[in-house]
């Protein structure tokens, strides 16, 4: 549909294949609880190239003020977790169901979603979990509970995707201030379906990430 911009399914269930297959085929879910499951495919659609990410003098300063410690796959439940609590204490409530928090579990389970993770000593202060399909990184959602946390977070993320593949690629779904403000672009449907039917069968291997060369851009 147009309206509501790439609307493309009703229903349907949450199975590890079924989320897998839509993946696959730049579909993701997206709903809210009292809703049926929705499904959306929309045009154009918000990417990150990792070596357009945008990193500000601010940001950088952020990194080298705190004593953050980048991690990947340490705490999937509690990123997610902290990634469904409402953002402002006491108003609304999230997207991020218990049947979509048990459905992202069973792929972090079976080595297909992924936590970059922001610690300070030993609290988890910021991250970002999403699906990985070959080398294409498909973000759901991000937290911060100290400033630029979560910016940190993607920015680690976008080196450890130039590592492994040159042409890998962020898929943010739909764009916003916030990842605008960090380089994201929009880009069609057809020109992102085209990318993904690269980019996913090209092996992204989490055990040959070096973390410590994917902060570089923040030094």
């Amino acid at each position: 549909m147009r309206d509501p911009d790439g609307l493309l399914a009703v229903g349907g269930n949450l199975s590890s294949n079924t989320l897998l297959a839509a993946y696959q085929q730049g579909i993701f879910p997206w709903y809210e609880a009292g809703q049926p499951l929705l499904w959306w495919s929309p045009d154009p659609r918000a990417v990150i190239f990792p070596e357009q990410i945008s990193v500000s003098r601010s940001l950088r300063k952020s990194w080298r003020r705190n004593e953050w410690t980048i991690k990947i796959d340490h705490d999937f439940l509690q990123v997610i977790e902290n990634c469904a609590a409402p953002r402002i204490q006491g108003h609304g409530g999230t997207w991020i169901t218990m049947e979509m928090k048990l459905a992202y579990l069973a792929l972090h389970r079976a080595g297909h979603a992924h936590s970059v993770e922001v610690w300070h000593h030993n609290q988890l202060v910021g991250g970002l979990y999403g699906v990985m399909v070959g080398s294409l990184f498909c973000g759901e959602s991000m937290f911060s509970r100290q400033r630029d946390a979560s910016k940190v977070a993607l920015t680690a993320l976008s080196g450890m995707l130039q590592q492994r593949h040159s042409d890998s690629l962020i898929d943010c779904q739909v764009s916003n201030d916030h990842l605008l403000s960090m380089g994201a672009v929009t880009i069609s449907r057809r020109e992102f379906l085209a990318r993904l039917a690269n980019l996913r069968v090209k092996l992204f291997d989490w055990n040959a990430v070096n973390i410590d060369s994917a902060l570089t851009k923040l030094r």
